[in-house]
């Protein structure tokens, strides 16, 4: 047995009796891979991959259905497009390639990219592996099952990589023709209200939301002003944080990701303080170790060299209407049976108080 394989095997078994590991399940029949195809390309792209050892599925994915290959030399993480009927432009695994690859040796911490599969032949879609990175998933906003003395300095570590992202210079290299800066909300709001059209699910307060936004968006997005990297769905979730440390050690699904509004991004980031605990966020919950809004906020601005953040209540009213969209979302392929994790069934009961809590969020602005 090779050290690297040691290495690995000790990371997955205490991944995987850690609070916070990631949660591991026997692939779905909906997202079967064909290991015969899949074998010979991964030998030929993860470097020193070896032998297929096992094959499993992440649960509480809601988007791209994203896999822990064990070979007898190293592991990697496969995400790939979901089969079926999808709503347009989502599950661009090309693009979250992309953006991996670029990040690389930045302040941004990313697993290594190894390769992109856009031949359906292989495994039926397009597809990407990347470096299996082992760490806790805090899922839990409230991190109760997290030491209290971590507790603020894991939400610090968050706010300060997302200001590390919105500070990477991407008009040269691999992201020059990642998006165009011009029209970035307008182009949100044309695009989010169209998935929630697909969706099928009518909603009074959505309705008026999209409205509201839509006839309030900045002058200064016409011209792109200030526009940066974002990640698109920055939140907790997405993070994979050291065992041992509140160290952020990977960022994750970049799905979303473009050229944008960085108070787009950082609104969006925050809407866990405006969504009550009932609905899995953190108003109305006191601990603290946990900052508040305002705290947050202040260590992002430091960290961003921000003095303000212009017009934020604008973009906490856009940040909950496009959320209602992407639940809409993930409601539509829960209910299709298109999804790794049952739970999307709850986010249509979800997304009609969001909506609601949104349209008090625009009026109040």
């Amino acid at each position: 047995m090779t050290n690297s394989k040691i290495d690995d095997s000790l990371d997955l078994q205490r991944s995987s009796e850690t609070p916070g590991a990631p949660k591991l399940i026997e692939v779905l029949p909906q997202h079967h891979l064909d290991e015969a195809r899949l074998l010979p390309w991964l030998q030929k792209h993860v470097p020193d991959f070896g032998e297929l050892r096992a094959l499993r599925q992440f649960q509480g994915g809601q988007s791209n259905p994203t896999y822990l290959i064990e070979g007898n030399n190293r592991s990697c993480v496969l995400r790939k497009r979901p089969p079926g009927v999808l709503l347009p432009s989502a599950h661009a695994v090309g693009r979250e390639f992309q953006v991996i690859q670029a990040l690389a040796n930045t302040r941004v911490p990313v697993p290594q990219a190894f390769a992109l599969c856009e031949d359906p032949g292989v495994i039926g879609t397009s597809f990407y592996a990347m470096e299996f990175v082992p760490g806790r998933i805090l899922t839990d906003l409230k991190l109760q099952q997290t030491a209290a003395a971590e507790r603020t300095s894991i939400y610090l570590e968050l706010a300060q990589t997302l200001a590390a992202l919105h500070d990477i210079e991407w008009r040269e290299g691999m992201l020059s023709d990642f998006g165009k800066p011009q029209n970035y909300l307008a182009r949100q709001v044309r695009r989010w209200s169209k998935q929630f059209a697909a969706s099928g699910i009518d909603s009074e307060d959505m309705t008026k939301l999209t409205a509201w936004v839509e006839a309030h968006i900045p002058l200064s997005d016409i011209e792109g002003e200030g526009c940066t990297l974002v990640h698109g769905d920055y939140r907790l979730g997405n993070t994979i944080y050291d065992y041992a440390s509140s160290r952020l050690l990977a960022v994750l699904d970049w799905e979303l990701a473009t050229i944008g509004n960085p108070l787009a991004d950082l609104s969006y980031n925050c809407l866990a303080w405006r969504i009550p605990v009932e609905l899995n966020g953190l108003q109305g919950h006191d601990d603290p170790t946990i900052p508040k809004e305002e705290d947050y906020l202040a260590a992002y601005c430091v960290a961003a060299g921000r003095r303000n953040l212009p017009q934020f209540e604008f973009y906490m009213a856009f940040s909950l209407f496009r959320l209602v969209a992407i639940l809409a979302g993930v409601y539509r392929r829960a209910k299709d049976g298109n999804t790794a994790d049952a739970s999307g069934l709850d986010a249509g009961r979800r997304l009609k108080f969001i909506a609601r809590i949104g349209c008090d969020t625009a009026f109040r602005a």
